[in-house]
């Protein structure tokens, strides 16, 4: 079922709510290279470090923009383009920008980084704990202007499983990165929610479900995003929290990816409303790249090369993977940031040329793509373009994006701890 339905802001307003070695060939020969169609473009690619210095300098401002008398933050999702014009400036803040904005703070790991990091997982720990439900769920987003007042405003009701998860991975670096118990035992109360309300062993393939609406009702889809969440989650609380249950689960969550892989490699989105039956359609990305992040399986090599050979979209000077196979005309960043962080972690023939030629892509970008302001990445390359789940994803400055971004140019894999 939709990953758009965790994390898209255009589908919050409109209240609707990823083969062959020859064709990898030919798609990464694209990717390398970077000239325009546009002779007049300039082609030089920015300067890696500065364009990361700039990078977190923009989380730094989205961060500091709305905090209250006690130190919590949180960064409005997207800014900009569509979602800000002179009678409407789109504010909310979507949880699963949030966690990757911690995470990505952690990786660089600066004593202002973790600061910051802090007090964005302080806001999440703040939500939990106001929760009108309070049983250790978060939802999808809040209202920034509300933190800043030093209140909770829910915009976002739904309680997404992968959302859930995605908090609980930030909580779980934010604990391993200080050491302060409260973002244990946050992600703990997370993780037995996921566990209570999701876990589905009745319906093969076992797994877990999409969560639950406003109302209670739950979401009896499962989705191979969630269960790759779910499955990076709980190997993480495995190894802080030494309780070998949540190895156990992951191995749940890890197996449910496994049998929605198909015959040519590609993974499939997840089940339809039965539990049982496969959603084929749309094949989205976040199914490819994070089914191999999140479990580290060699297996999902095949799937990094469908994408290669079925996902990329050239768009001017960009090139990138889109959101899934429904609309291939534009580059979606945030994907490009995972799909480069997949490839250097896999380390294969051309793969680091191939990671090097989507980074450039981003950095093109972040210095000039319609509606950015040279330290932020756009969500995608220009607005409009189809997700295959019911929503457009646009052209505006995006944190979560931007965290992608930096997490794929340090190579870190927000599915996993860091080494000591």
């Amino acid at each position: 079922m939709p990953a758009a339905s965790r994390r898209s802001a255009s589908a919050a307003v409109a209240g609707a709510l990823v083969l062959a070695v020859v064709l990898a060939g030919a798609v990464s020969s694209a990717l390398v290279a970077t000239a325009s169609d546009d002779p007049g473009a300039d082609t030089g690619t920015p300067d890696p470090t500065l364009s990361v210095a700039l990078a977190y300098e923009f989380l730094d401002a989205r961060v500091d923009e709305f905090c209250d008398g006690d130190g919590r933050c949180l960064p409005r999702s997207y800014e900009g383009g569509f979602f800000t014009t002179p009678s409407w400036d789109f504010t909310p803040s979507f949880v699963y920008d949030d966690a990757l904005v911690v995470i990505a703070y952690t990786a660089r790991g600066r004593p202002d980084d973790i600061r910051r990091a802090q007090a964005v997982g302080d806001t999440l720990l703040f939500v939990q704990a106001e929760d009108p439900i309070g049983d250790g769920r978060v939802r999808t987003s809040y209202e920034p202007h509300g933190i800043r007042q030093g209140r909770v405003e829910i915009t976002g009701p739904g309680t997404f499983t992968g959302n859930q998860a995605w908090v609980g991975m930030a909580l779980t670096r934010l604990f391993h990165a200080t050491g302060e118990t409260k973002y244990l035992e946050g992600a703990l109360d997370i993780a037995r929610w996921i566990q209570t309300n999701t876990a589905d062993m009745t319906r093969a393939p076992y797994g877990y479900m999409g969560g639950q609406l406003e109302d209670g009702t739950s979401l009896v889809w499962k989705s191979t995003e969630h269960n790759a969440d779910i499955a990076g989650f709980f190997t993480q609380l495995a190894q802080v929290s030494g309780d070998p249950v949540w190895s156990d689960r992951a191995a749940v969550a890890a197996a449910f990816v496994t049998a929605m892989q198909a015959a040519d490699g590609h993974v499939d989105t997840g089940t339809l409303l039965d539990g049982s039956t496969t959603n084929v359609y749309p094949v989205p990305l976040d199914a490819q790249t994070w089914s191999s992040l999140a479990t580290g399986d060699p297996r999902y090599g095949t799937a990094v090369d469908w994408t290669l050979a079925n996902l990329i979209a050239n768009d001017g000077q960009y090139q990138g993977p889109s959101i899934s196979h429904v609309d291939v005309s534009k580059v979606w960043f945030e994907g490009a940031g995972h799909l480069a962080l997949a490839l250097r972690l896999r380390d294969g023939v051309d793969d680091a040329a191939r990671a090097d030629a989507l980074l450039d892509s981003i950095r093109l970008a972040q210095r000039d793509a319609p509606n950015g302001d040279g330290k932020g990445i756009v969500a995608t390359s220009t607005d409009g373009l189809d997700s295959g789940f019911g929503d457009l994803y646009y052209a505006s400055l995006h944190s979560g994006t931007t965290a992608w971004y930096l997490l794929a140019a340090a190579g870190d894999n927000p599915f996993t701890l860091p080494s000591p």
